[in-house]
């Protein structure tokens, strides 16, 4: 049994789901800061549970959904499902499990939530579907994620506020140019199979200056939320370690040598979304 979830854990790849989730608890104690929500931790746990089942549920789709060309490409010919280590029908049971867990998570926030969910799941599942017709797919995923801050702010306050539309802008534009960083790898691969990416359009270089690009939004929409948000001095520290951060990843990725690429794609930021979080959720509490 220890190993089946191992097995599920690596399929979904459930370490990266440190992007999102830092992001999706600034969203929810906005709402407390604000005045708008009295702190209850059952709702928390709804919010961590719904981020986990559709993260989850996205992540199996997309294993499940391009399965053959996993099984083609060098990189990734060893993933769970083309490996055999997981069949297809159960990764794709195991991610009906898991829309079904979110959305009847969704039930227990509030009615706007659940009307919703199947929006969210649209966009997160339809993800994997655009690399067939758009180069535009690092964009979808920025969407998907980028839904946290609000989703969660959403779900605790049941209308919207433009704060936490803010961050998730933020992440909108902080994913996407990752993302392109991430298909850097996979840039022969993906003009080979027709698969459309932006490093497969533009070129590993013109992809790494879109790239820049639009970190350079998600910097400028991060500053935009401090100075609306009336933040404090603990929050421009944290501003600084995120933005350091995606430098630092910018300056270790070169289109001739892409060695780092999971440095700068996993654990660069990973670390500048907990690290941001943290400075962010204390200068909301700490006075």
């Amino acid at each position: 049994m220890f190993v089946a979830l191992k097995n599920y854990l690596s399929l979904i790849k459930f370490s990266h789901t440190v992007f999102a989730l830092p992001f999706a608890m600034i969203g929810f104690f906005l709402s407390v800061r604000d005045g708008a929500f009295e702190f209850k931790p059952l709702v928390l746990v709804y919010v961590v549970l719904c981020m986990i089942f559709a993260r989850s549920a996205a992540m199996g789709f997309n294993r499940y959904i391009d399965r053959k060309f996993d099984a083609m490409n060098p990189r990734t010919k060893m993933r769970e499902v083309p490996a055999g280590v997981i069949s297809a029908n159960a990764a794709l049971f195991f991610v009906i499990i898991m829309s079904l867990l979110f959305m009847a998570t969704t039930w227990f926030i509030n009615p706007l939530c659940f009307y919703l969910s199947p929006v969210a799941l649209l966009v997160v599942l339809g993800y994997s579907y655009t690399k067939r017709f758009t180069a535009l797919c690092h964009l979808v995923l920025g969407v998907g994620l980028g839904l946290a801050p609000i989703g969660s702010y959403l779900a605790v306050t049941g209308h919207f506020s433009l704060l936490p539309l803010l961050f998730s802008f933020t992440v909108f534009f902080w994913v996407s140019g990752f993302d392109i960083i991430y298909a850097l790898q996979d840039e022969e691969f993906d003009v080979s199979q027709n698969l459309k990416s932006i490093p497969g359009y533009l070129g590993k270089k013109r992809a790494l200056r879109l790239s820049e690009l639009l970190h350079l939004f998600s910097t400028a929409f991060v500053v935009w939320a401090g100075i609306y948000g009336h933040f404090g001095f603990i929050y421009w520290i944290g501003v600084a370690f995120f933005c350091g951060l995606l430098i630092y990843q910018h300056s270790i990725v070169k289109p001739n040598d892409l060695s780092r690429v999971n440095l700068a794609f996993g654990t660069t930021n990973g670390i500048a979304s907990v690290v941001f979080a943290c400075f962010t959720l204390a200068d909301m509490f700490i006075k």
